[in-house]
């Protein structure tokens, strides 16, 4: 006997990773160079040349058995004073280390929140599009996911829906800004106007409505913009962070948590995230990685591969008819599927070894996400096939 829910998420694989394990099957049949695979969001720029040093400083250096011995749960010290003050001098803020607790990765940030959060009844609203793991996140830790319709438009929320479904019930909204799938950053404008909703709706229920704050894209940004750090907006805000995209480590597993003394029963929320993450089966985050991450918190991506991959698919996606959001974070583009069905749309792209996801995951059936961080040749090599579909579609 096995748990049924648990047997259903391990035979029902993510519509990006199944497109993405197609793309290697098909390669060692039809030859890597046929296939166009736009489908996971794995950074292809290398990691800065200060990381790869600071690794081999670090075990060649440093004391074996400290190395790869086992830290304090939440991370060791040292880690988390080199990211506190980096925040500190990036937004004027006043987070202590003791604010900080270190994960592998952002998933189990994200998990290990909404379990310290999941009351009985609880509900964590999103915003669609959302990244597509926030529904298993959710509804395998304890609470119920409520999404609110996306704004095609312009990608920013829809306040009128959002607050439609917000209830007593409400624990957090989770927010991903720049956004995965679309790649779209919510406005300061937005993001105050959220604030002030949750202020209002949190005093008519009488506890707090947290933001969960995902932002593992927050470096990639491009165009001059800039995305507003959410605890300078909201004091009720937790951060999840993950330095997968930012230093180009998503295999090695690192990032945190930051609940900042503003947030209402700081203390107990990092208290019971603690208590969450031990109940998932954390020890502790790699200790190699962590001392890498003090050595280099104020590094900062070069991002100039993607924004050229991003400039020239949109460029040559709209000129041949596509219509996109406007990127202006992360690495991919979120496109709207000639016909109306991203579904009906990849399933005729994959016969021609194009993958590109369909957005019905994400919240979006009528979009599909491209990722951009890929080889810029790749990307020149797959136009042709984008030009032939958009004039399929255009004439079936």
């Amino acid at each position: 006997m096995v748990s049924e829910k648990m047997l259903a998420l391990g035979t029902t694989r993510s519509c990006i990773r199944e497109l993405f394990e197609y793309g290697l099957r098909q390669a060692a049949v039809v030859g890597k160079e046929n296939v166009y695979d736009f489908s996971i969001g794995n950074p292809s720029v290398p990691a800065p040349k200060e990381v790869n040093q600071a690794l081999i400083d670090i075990v060649t250096q440093e004391d074996s058995v400290e190395i790869h011995g086992y830290t304090p749960a939440a991370g060791y010290m040292g880690v988390r004073e080199a990211v506190a003050d980096d925040l500190n001098q990036r937004y004027g803020t006043k987070i202590r280390p003791q604010n900080l607790f270190f994960t592998c990765g952002a998933a189990p940030a994200l998990v290990s929140v909404v379990r310290a959060l999941a009351v009985d009844g609880a509900e964590f609203v999103t915003v669609a599009p959302h990244f597509v793991e926030y529904r298993p996140f959710v509804e395998c830790n304890g609470g119920k996911l409520v999404v609110v319709p996306a704004d095609t438009e312009h990608f920013q929320i829809p306040f009128p829906q959002l607050e439609a479904r917000l209830t007593s019930h409400t624990q957090a909204v989770i927010i991903n800004s720049p956004n995965n799938p679309s790649g779209v950053i919510y406005t300061q404008e937005t993001l105050r106007k959220l604030a002030d909703l949750l202020e209002k709706k949190a005093g008519e229920y009488g506890h707090p409505i947290y933001i969960i704050a995902d932002e593992p894209y927050r470096e990639l940004v491009y165009d001059g913009n800039e995305v507003p750090f959410i605890p300078t907006l909201y004091r009720n805000t937790i951060v999840c962070y993950s330095y997968s995209k930012s230093l180009s480590l998503p295999g090695e597993r690192i990032g945190y948590i930051c609940v900042p003394d503003e947030a209402e029963n700081s203390d107990q929320v990092f208290a019971a995230i603690a208590g969450a993450a031990r109940a998932i089966g954390h020890v502790c985050p790699p200790s190699l990685l962590q001392r890498v991450v003090a050595r280099c918190a104020r590094l900062r991506p070069d991002i100039q591969a993607y924004d050229r991959n991003r400039t020239t698919l949109y460029e040559a996606l709209t000129s041949y008819g596509y219509q996109c959001a406007n990127a202006n974070g992360a690495f991919y583009l979120f496109v709207k599927a000639p016909g109306g069905s991203s579904k009906a749309f990849s399933e005729r792209a994959k016969a021609k070894n194009l993958l590109v996801v369909p957005g019905d995951d994400f919240g979006c059936p009528e979009f599909f996400r491209i990722s951009t961080c890929v080889s810029h040749d790749m990307i020149l090599r797959s136009l042709p096939v984008f030009q032939e579909l958009a004039k399929e579609f255009a004439d079936p």
